[in-house]
């Protein structure tokens, strides 16, 4: 277990600088399988990580990497290293880069788990379970979470997909449920805020619905797969244009980039992967750039500011990774937006873009 800048591939170079510059990688080896992985946004905590564990047994763990520049390491903090029930489908660090709030940690499994870090003076540090939210109102067990997003407008407020076709609207601070709805016909797969009061969320049931939070009676339908019953597994809003939101196709290597103006129709697809895309990730500094991971290992970063105009045979992407296995996991550093992450088997790999 530890790091290296050393990546332990034949990286296709995101440019002739960084072959030249071998530290615009740095590779981090876990002790399993990574599935989850969230950048810290804070401004005390650059180059910091949340990486969570795939394992079949109920046991898994939850590690918070960070790389210090100086010996250009990856390291694990044994004290920020936790037991954790399930497998987390997501963790996601609060949106909070003034440090004007508690340091803490979101996770979802079985529920919805906040974790608070707590660092003093002499530069130790321990993280603890602040708290454990049940939407189920009826009963202590819940359906299974799959995703959730935290609200940046709004941070006290966190939005939880589940396989019971709901979506839940917490309040974190009173620890309540503001508003729990039936979002689709089948499991939903993710969710996405799109501002203070709007969210989206994506489904088996193959839609992209958006919500406002001040008329839940009602939601719009943006995009439906063509294929009936094709289940979509992923959504990423454009933080940066709230116009534009892609999505995943299950076992597709198609990402669809929608335009929430003009329902139903992708504004364009992207169709460079050579087997089915994983993740997705919008620029945190520009409008019109997406990077896209897939099980072809690859990473691919897309130009799409001339998104809408026919390109012929389809656009390329500008810039291209190539990893050592499947890349399950993106997430584009919003605090530092020179830097995307990914995660393939037991690696996380940061890399300058």
């Amino acid at each position: 277990m530890g790091a290296s800048s050393e990546p332990s591939m034949n990286p296709e170079p995101f440019s002739d600088e960084q072959h030249k510059q071998r530290s615009e990688i740095y590779t981090y080896e876990a002790p399993w399988h990574i599935y989850s992985m969230n950048w810290s946004v804070r401004r005390d905590k650059n180059y910091r990580l949340a990486i969570a564990s795939l394992l079949e047994h109920a046991q898994n763990r939850v590690e918070i990497v960070q790389l210090h520049d100086s010996t250009g390491e990856i390291k694990s903090d044994p004290s920020l290293s936790f037991d954790h029930p399930y497998p987390p489908t997501k963790a996601i660090f609060i949106p909070d880069k003034d440090c004007s709030k508690p340091d803490l940690l979101a996770t979802s499994s079985d529920y919805l788990r906040i974790w608070q870090i707590n660092s003093d003076s002499n530069s130790s540090s321990k993280i603890e379970l602040k708290s454990l939210l049940n939407g189920n109102k009826n009963s202590e067990f819940c359906g299974p979470l799959t995703s959730f997003d935290w609200n940046e407008a709004e941070p006290r407020r966190i939005g939880t997909s589940s396989i019971d076709t709901t979506c839940t609207i917490w309040d974190i601070e009173r620890e309540t449920v503001d508003t729990q709805l039936i979002a689709h016909d089948k499991e939903v797969y993710d969710i996405a805020w799109g501002g203070a009061g709007v969210f989206a969320s994506v489904s088996a049931d193959g839609s992209v619905r958006v919500f406002d939070l001040r008329d839940k009676e009602h939601s719009t339908i943006i995009y439906e797969s063509s294929e009936p019953d094709t289940p979509l597994v992923r959504l990423g809003w454009n933080k940066q244009d709230p116009r534009y939101m892609a999505t995943i196709i299950m076992d597709s290597p198609k990402v669809v980039v929608l335009d929430i103006r003009f329902p139903t129709l992708p504004v364009v697809e992207l169709q460079r992967h050579q087997a089915s895309a994983n993740a997705i990730a919008w620029a945190p500094h520009s409008s019109c750039h997406i990077c896209t991971a897939g099980d072809d290992m690859q990473a691919l970063i897309w130009d799409l500011s001339s998104m809408g105009q026919p390109v012929e045979g389809g656009l390329d992407p500008i810039l291209a990774y190539t990893a050592g296995a499947e890349i399950e996991q993106l997430q584009w550093s919003s605090s530092q937006p020179d830097w995307v992450a990914i995660a393939f088997s037991n690696k996380l790999q940061i890399l300058r873009v």
